[in-house]
């Protein structure tokens, strides 16, 4: 990311201590870092699976963002999440690319790793471009 570069945030990304790490312009890849809340914890002491999704819809949504050169977000007219291990309380990693961006749709994927590198779960994406509320 540029110098000086602005990067929309909002309350559900601050939640979840979403951090923006990198993006790369060539495949329209972007990285960040979460922090799942102890709030988040299930019984079986691990990040409840109905709040991984939001992990990957932030991460999702920073590389449209992104490819966009900052003018767009997504909006999901469907989300598919797979889940590869359980999701542990605490720090996380994770990756989101534009597969392919049209004038009103995106398909975007995302995944979510581990500290060790390790895939946790996995999402794709179709989702309509929008203008950044606000913006």
């Amino acid at each position: 990311m540029a110098d000086g570069e602005t990067l929309f945030t909002s309350p559900s990304s601050e939640l979840i201590q979403g951090k923006h790490t990198g993006f790369d312009v060539e495949s329209a890849t972007v990285t960040m870092e979460f922090v799942c809340p102890d709030t988040f914890r299930s019984p079986r002491g691990v990040c409840h699976g109905g709040y991984v999704p939001a992990f990957l819809d932030e991460v999702m949504g920073g590389a449209v963002f992104h490819a966009s050169e900052q003018k767009l977000i997504p909006l999901n007219l469907d989300c598919n999440v797979s889940y590869i291990r359980l999701v542990p309380i605490g720090p996380l990693k994770a990756t989101g690319r534009v597969l392919k961006m049209g004038r009103n749709i995106a398909y975007i994927e995302g995944e979510l790793f581990d500290m060790d590198g390790k895939l946790l779960a996995r999402s794709t994406s179709t989702a309509m471009l929008t203008e950044i509320p606000g913006g």
